[in-house]
């Protein structure tokens, strides 16, 4: 059985070097390993959250669609696309939002952060509080439950939302499985050694705090000009240098082989300067960065070829998130109303298939029953009654008797009618 992996990330500006690192490169490795199936996605609904914008959305878009090409992204074997273009992934956050409490949103990091940002300014604890920033967590889930996603890369800062999917996930398996288990349980994949750069001022390298390295945006000396201003110790060339603990040496690990990586420490503890390490770091990064940042320039001047990858990512997400939304749809409720008509024409249909008694009532006021064969030919018919009752009474002790209540029957078979055929037909009844 195949494992899948999945992972997107919001546009809303430019991928630094933080997003490479930290979700990029190790969704991309993980894509290559066999039996393993990797969605990755652009989250540009999560960006309607952040920004109004839709310049700068759509300048966003283009750029990490590029950046995941060119680091080396094969959509020959995994699933790219833009969350926008699967319309069942709004449909599947409106039924889990049915299902999902609002004690559990309130918890979610995000929203607290906000609400305690607001207390210390003196506001209303939900002042500027969007019900896209309190829900986002479940628009989060429904990415990864759409697909069934067993394992997601994410920044340690991003578990506690995995694990609110799983909540969400087993509540709705609860509420509507009836055995049946709609999603699996998702699990979170940190990588301990880089799961998140330092960035330039040594917090978590994020667009919110402006201390981000590009990834291709002003290219190499966008870099050089970047790693520049990472904030050192004040020791001169020469005095020794504590590598632990340091930004610079932080961003290196995450690039340099384990061999480079005791190598650079040992000289800095030998008193390597920190313009020097600096020129290091640049040299190390263009190594892995330069030739995407090639193929990145090539692909933001042939947009329509993005497109192209996008859209048919888009067809091969919709081929299971479409089948997967009929079921739950039909879980909760919402059927579709041609059910019961076409369960009632298979009864009928099922009904014309048998053989028939029919009562009725002739011009002579008397009461009469005939038995007609599926094909709907005549087998039996009766002597006239007095009254509907003896009439009905005959037709249940041939249905119930069979052939043996043939003998004292006020019947007549049709001409052309073989005894076998009238017993098979009365047998059928007992059947039923």
């Amino acid at each position: 059985m195949s494992l899948r992996v999945l992972t997107g990330i919001t546009t809303t500006g430019t991928p630094h070097l933080g997003n490479y690192v930290g979700a990029i490169r190790p969704a991309i490795l993980a894509s290559q390993q066999p039996a393993t199936e990797s969605f990755f996605f652009l989250a540009d609904y999560h960006a309607l959250i952040k920004c109004d914008d839709p310049d700068r959305i759509e300048r966003s878009r283009l750029a990490i669609a590029a950046t995941w090409l060119a680091a080396g992204l094969d959509t020959s074997r995994v699933v790219f696309y833009r969350q926008s273009d699967i319309p069942e992934i709004p449909e599947l956050t409106w039924l889990l939002t049915c299902v999902t409490a609002k004690g559990l949103m309130n918890r979610a990091h995000a929203y607290k952060a906000s609400v305690d940002q607001n207390e210390l300014a003196g506001n209303e604890p939900d002042d500027g509080v969007t019900m896209g920033l309190f829900s986002y967590p479940i628009l989060m889930a429904a990415d990864i439950l759409m697909f069934n996603a067993n394992k997601v890369p994410v920044g340690r800062d991003q578990v506690q939302h995995i694990e609110m999917a799983r909540d969400v996930a087993q509540r709705f398996n609860h509420l509507f499985g009836k055995g049946q288990q709609f999603f699996v349980l998702p699990e979170a994949v940190v990588d301990e050694a880089v799961a998140t750069l330092p960035g330039l001022d040594g917090r978590k390298m994020s667009k919110s705090y402006d201390n981000t390295i590009p990834l291709f945006e002003g290219g190499p000396k966008g870099l050089r000009d970047a790693i520049a201003r990472i904030v050192t110790d004040s020791r001169l060339p020469g005095e020794p240098k504590e590598p632990e603990g340091s930004n610079l040496v932080a961003i290196y690990d995450a690039f340099a082989t384990p061999a480079e990586r005791e190598s650079f420490r040992a000289e800095l503890r030998a008193g390597l300067a920190w313009g020097e390490a600096k020129q290091r770091l640049v040299a190390l990064l263009e190594r892995e960065i330069g030739p995407m940042r090639a193929r990145y320039e090539a692909l933001i001047a042939d947009p329509a070829k993005i497109e192209a990858a996008l859209q048919e990512g888009a067809r091969k997400a919709r081929a299971i998130a479409t089948p997967l939304l009929a079921q739950l749809r039909e879980a909760v409720g919402l059927r579709t109303m041609a059910a019961p008509v076409q369960a009632a024409a298979k009864v009928e249909k099922a009904a014309a298939s048998q053989p028939v008694f029919k009562q009725y009532r002739e011009a002579d006021g008397r009461f009469y029953f005939k038995l007609t064969a599926a094909q709907g030919h005549l087998l039996l018919q009766s002597a006239g009654f007095d009254g509907g009752r003896d009439a009905g009474q005959w037709v249940a002790k041939l249905k119930k008797e069979g052939a043996a209540a043939l003998a004292g029957a006020p019947v007549t078979a049709a001409e052309g009618v073989s005894a076998d055929e009238i017993a098979a037909a009365l047998a059928s009844f007992a059947e039923d």
